[in-house]
């Protein structure tokens, strides 16, 4: 038992595709970085070891929270529980027909992803239910028949219930997972009504077989990480949803496919959190780390969340922070296509082997690679404890590389980021310019392993004059994961105009307040609602706080999404939200002052920049070399513990009072 006098650090540990980072932050502010190569094979072992190396006694953690890829990469590496479908008679192919849209609307050929559930394993009941109740009764007895055939499925670990109109009355699916719960033992029976009680078939049959593919995988793992945990005297885990609030394990073992994007929503909430103190509320957030970089928006302080997610081609429509990611991190590979151009991603060189600067038997070059000959990061560093980079291997294969693109390793490294900045960028504008913001109205908060190395690029490329590196960039997630909120959502199917039913709205929003109260009695309730004018296909969702002002605050978004607003039409809720939070403690951050010794370590190295001077010496400066109000001077490079952050020409910072590094481009630049 962990003594409430002593624990005041809250830890966070983030498992990424190359390392594993932990941050832990105490009741001062004070923080304590660790990164260490990821463990693919049991992602424990790093989270782990990462505690190990931070050197922070057990007894001081009052909490621990923890985001992790392990439903992720379940979900793209299709290697999930075998799961069975139950569902109405005549549906059985809604996961196969989904909207019947191509993955890419002018590539005939492109195969679309596969269902989670083969057809052999979909099974169907002789039952209806309609919008007004029930058609065609169930019978127990018939649910106890596929119970019988359901056991005779071979390694059957997990099934999935999706019955017709569910959403508004769930009577004949609680039925069947009743029954199924009893009959089969040890198999994870998971409920549409219970994961998505929302319309549309298509969406929510998906969605509900992901949870149950990812829940015996995904709870397998937490168990082993709670046991671990215990091990080292950690209190039990908290683990991150995708939509930025962290949840108790256990309800994070029911409901795998809400965390299909734990790590990334840490993120942006660690980049929230900090670019707030330094007084920055509208945000790009860039995190670029090993296998892919995330890129979201903050609009006046609070993270955009969307709930039309789509992860390895399954639409996942759960509350979770809206970020867009593509496969451009520092472990990229780069390659030549069959036309003789150059791309980088979406194959990434992972841990193992690694871009092959790690020297542990990878030979094609990858973005770390050419980052590295460049001169941005220097030749025999450490990355994680354990890699060290080497600048030759780098060389001979981006040589490689060159040959077939008749350049030499000089063009082709810098070919190699040029097109992974593209491909950031173009991330960049869908959040931004596709959804009618204008990026040179943000500022950029650069975080992750690699991401300060490509920052000022990709600010130049969108007209962002401001950039925010914070002190724990490496391991911003981490950060995002200590000091994030409890979170629970709950949604109700509703089909209600508000101005003419607003009693009807309130009495259903009661009683989502009594189930989340219920959960967490101390939680603050927050309410919005779906909303769209009457014959759209799509709704925008709007506060719903004052029930008589959910009509202009939703006419207000669709005017700023679409341009345009119909007075004249009727307005339909179609879903309710809420949303319970309890705040997490939220320590002031404080920059702390140069570290002499640091600043003896201050060094020239040559790097090159494509601005026509080509190779030039810079300062390397050591982070901890910069106190409060210090400066740096583009170009130069600064080297934080867990990270590196190119200043190019044109570029000046200043560490601000929290300990950003606050880079501005200069008027002339």
């Amino acid at each position: 038992m962990v003594d409430g006098a002593a624990a005041d650090t809250r830890l966070g540990v983030d498992v990424g595709g190359t390392f594993t980072d932990l941050v832990t932050v105490d009741g001062a502010g004070r923080l304590v970085f660790a990164k260490v190569p990821s463990v693919p094979a049991d992602q424990s072992t790093g989270v782990l070891a990462a505690f190990v190396r931070s050197g922070v006694p057990a007894e001081r953690i009052a909490r621990f929270a923890h985001g992790t890829t392990v439903a992720t990469n379940t979900l793209l590496e299709r290697n999930g529980a075998k799961t069975a479908l139950v569902t109405t008679a005549g549906f059985r192919d809604i996961l196969e027909i989904g909207r019947q849209d191509r993955p890419s609307l002018y590539d005939l050929t492109r195969p679309r992803p596969r269902p989670l559930v083969p057809r052999e394993l979909r099974f169907t009941l002789d039952e209806r239910m309609g919008p007004h109740g029930v058609v065609r009764p169930l019978a127990e007895a018939d649910v106890r028949r596929l119970a019988g055939e359901l056991r005779a499925v071979d390694g059957l670990a997990a099934v999935a219930v999706c019955l017709l109109f569910s959403f508004l009355h769930p009577e004949h699916e609680q039925l069947a997972g009743r029954i199924l719960r009893e009959e089969l033992p040890g198999v994870t029976v998971v409920l549409s009504s219970e994961v998505l009680a929302r319309f549309r078939e298509y969406e929510r049959f998906a969605t509900t077989a992901a949870s149950a593919y990812l829940t015996p995988r995904l709870a397998s793992y937490l168990r082993s990480l709670g046991h671990k945990a215990a091990g080292h005297g950690l209190p039990e885990p908290l683990i991150m949803f995708s939509s930025g609030g962290v949840v108790p394990i256990g309800v994070a073992a029911r409901t795998a496919a809400a965390c299909v994007l734990s790590g990334p929503a840490g993120g942006v909430v660690g980049a929230a959190y900090v670019a707030a103190r330094s007084g920055e509320r509208n945000l790009l957030t860039f995190d670029m780390g090993g296998t892919s970089t995330d890129v979201a928006t903050v609009l006046d302080g609070v993270v955009q969340l969307t709930h039309e997610a789509s992860v390895g081609g399954v639409p996942i429509h759960l509350p979770s922070v809206d970020v867009h990611s593509v496969s451009a991190g520092g472990g990229s590979i780069a390659w030549v296509d069959d036309g003789g151009a150059l791309r980088v991603g979406p194959r990434s060189a992972g841990a193992l082997p690694g871009p092959a600067c790690y020297g542990r038997g990878g030979t094609e070059p990858a973005v770390t690679d050419a980052d590295l000959y460049l001169g941005y990061l220097p030749d025999g560093a450490t990355l994680g404890g354990e890699v060290v980079l080497r600048r030759a291997a780098s060389e001979k294969a981006l040589a490689r590389l060159g040959e077939r693109l008749g350049l030499d390793p000089l063009e082709t490294a810098a070919g190699v980021v040029d097109v992974a900045n593209a491909e950031m960028a173009r991330a960049l504008r869908v959040v931004t310019v596709e959804r009618g913001h204008d990026p040179r109205e943000f500022a950029l908060v650069a975080f992750g392993g690699a991401g300060g190395m490509h920052a000022c690029a990709l600010a130049e490329e969108l007209g962002c004059r401001r950039i925010l590196v914070p002190a724990a960039c490496g391991v911003l997630s981490a950060l995002g994961l200590a000091l994030g909120d409890l979170r629970r959502d709950y949604v109700a199917a509703a089909f209600l105009d508000p101005e003419r039913e607003p009693d009807a709205l309130a009495r259903q929003f009661a009683a989502l307040a009594e189930r989340a109260l219920a959960d967490q009695p101390d939680a603050t309730l927050t309410r919005f609602a779906d909303c769209r004018y009457a014959g759209q296909s799509f709704e925008l969702t709007v506060p719903a706080d004052d029930l008589a002002a959910v009509r202009e605050r939703f006419e207000e978004a669709h005017a700023a999404r679409y341009g345009h607003r119909s007075p004249e039409r009727p307005v339909e809720v179609v879903a309710l939200r809420l949303v319970a939070t309890v705040a997490g403690v939220a320590p002031a951050l404080a920059a702390p002052p140069a570290d002499p010794a640091a600043a003896a370590r201050r060094t020239r190295r040559d790097a090159w920049f494509p601005d026509g001077a080509g190779w030039r010496p810079v300062e390397v400066v050591p982070r901890a070399a910069l106190g409060p109000g210090e400066a740096v001077t583009g170009p130069a490079i600064v080297e934080f513990a867990e990270a590196t952050l190119v200043v190019r020409p044109g570029w000046d910072g200043v560490v601000d009072h929290v300990g950003t590094l606050v880079l501005e481009r200069r008027a002339t630049a």
